[in-house]
């Protein structure tokens, strides 16, 4: 069925557009954008009258824990938090039991993920079952369906493999997103090393393992000429670092996460384990480094690292998994901290959560023109909400902005033309 949305100020980063428009949608695609359009007969309207239509955003690291880890999300419930928080278009980490080494489990995701409430793009592990040790078959990944590699949950072990791995994913024009971090030097951490870590007398992590992880990345970038994406940058020095290496030419592009833009390890006085996450929650200092990077273009793009897990493994502080979920809040917390600060525009915001990733992916996403595919978000970024975990939408309910008040509300997610999300629905 066609759809007209009506009164909406589309704002969209790649083509420089911010004006009202309306926009026409029939059999999954945009087929025009104009001031004023007459619809086809039959056609259905949304009154988007006050909100920003943008394009659907963007997530490059979602852990659906899909197969094998179904109890705490699926592939379906992962993608209804993803539309309720305006994700069209998702990439899903290895991570899984069995991890994604093999085009059997790429196809299995893909073919299951079809009827889902957004696009599944699938991130293939490096090495078999993450342990570092024996390589996958790259190609071979890719021809199942596969747009990227990574050991996420893991840093690669052996530069030598991760170096191979760029240099074949650059031929395959995949993308390399790269987990930064020296296992040794983390030591099995529950939180950042600092004054909060010995206050409590929790092992902490240093800035350190994630930095040390981060040059060896830039290193092999700059060493073999190949492109590297850094994922969730939480330290003063690996943004420093990415900063150096991107104005010496070197090909790396970046991320971090809502937590590090909105959160420090002071959070961990609660000793609740849902502000426990991989890398962790920093210092102030690391904070308005993280807020910095994002201002002058070091880091590139905003995603969530969205890690479910089961009440009953987050219910032990020290014991539990590291990882929260961030679908659902990503762009009401990003604008919280960059848009109603001054930090950056709307479309900069939007361009970060929806063009960028989808450039370093390579994939058809993140914009709205004539032809293109019809991934919409409907947002007013002027409304206050204030987050209720148990009105969320995927099966996890840890969530390190429970009872914030946060500013920016997605009203309405349109995947491949079809309206998978209505706020108050």
């Amino acid at each position: 069925m066609a759809i007209l949305i009506t009164g909406a100020r589309v704002i969209d980063p790649a083509s420089h557009t911010d004006a009202p428009l309306q926009i026409l949608i029939e059999d999954g695609r945009i087929t025009r954008m104009a001031p004023s359009i007459v619809p086809p007969g039959g056609c259905g309207r949304i009154d988007a009258a006050g909100l920003v239509a943008a394009p659907g955003l963007v997530d490059m690291h979602v852990h659906l824990r899909d197969p094998g880890q179904t109890h705490k999300e699926d592939i379906f419930t992962g993608c209804r938090a993803a539309a309720a928080g305006g994700v069209t278009s998702l990439l899903c980490m290895p991570n899984t039991s069995p991890a994604v080494d093999t085009p059997e489990t790429v196809a299995y995701i893909r073919e299951k993920s079809r009827t889902a409430d957004a696009r599944v793009y699938v991130c293939a592990a490096i090495s078999r079952g993450l342990k570092g040790q024996e390589a996958t078959d790259i190609p071979a990944l890719q021809r199942a369906g596969a747009v990227a590699l990574s050991d996420d949950g893991r840093p690669v072990l052996s530069a030598s493999m991760m170096a191979r791995a760029m240099r074949q994913a650059a031929g395959l024009s995949m993308a390399v997103t790269a987990h930064c971090e020296d296992l040794e030097l983390a030591n099995g951490a529950k939180m950042n090393e600092g004054d909060v870590s010995r206050s409590l007398g929790v092992p902490g992590d240093p800035n350190a393992a994630e930095d040390v992880g981060t040059a060896r990345e830039i290193a092999l970038a700059a060493a073999y000429r190949v492109p590297v994406h850094v994922c969730h940058v939480s330290t003063k020095g690996s943004a420093a670092m990415i900063r150096a290496a991107k104005r010496d030419g070197v090909a790396v592009t970046a991320e971090t996460c809502p937590h590090y833009l909105l959160l420090t390890d002071r959070a961990l006085e609660k000793r609740d384990a849902n502000f426990r996450m991989n890398p962790p929650l920093r210092t102030e200092e690391d904070r308005l480094a993280m807020i910095e990077a994002l201002r002058d273009g070091t880091l590139d793009a905003i995603s969530t690292d969205h890690a479910p897990h089961s009440p009953q493994e987050k219910a032990d502080f020290l014991g539990a998994p590291n990882g929260s979920i961030g679908m659902e809040t990503s762009f009401a917390a990003s604008c919280t901290a960059l848009v109603k600060t001054g930090v950056l525009t709307l479309s900069q915001l939007l361009e970060k959560m929806s063009l960028r990733p989808a450039q370093i992916l390579g994939i058809d996403a993140g914009r709205l023109y004539e032809g293109g595919p019809a991934d919409i978000v409907l947002l007013d970024p002027g409304e206050e909400w204030v987050v209720d975990p148990d009105a969320l939408h995927g099966k996890s309910r840890n969530t390190p902005f429970a009872g914030m008040r946060l500013t920016g509300k997605v009203k309405a997610t349109i995947c491949a033309g079809r309206v998978v999300y209505r706020d108050g629905e």
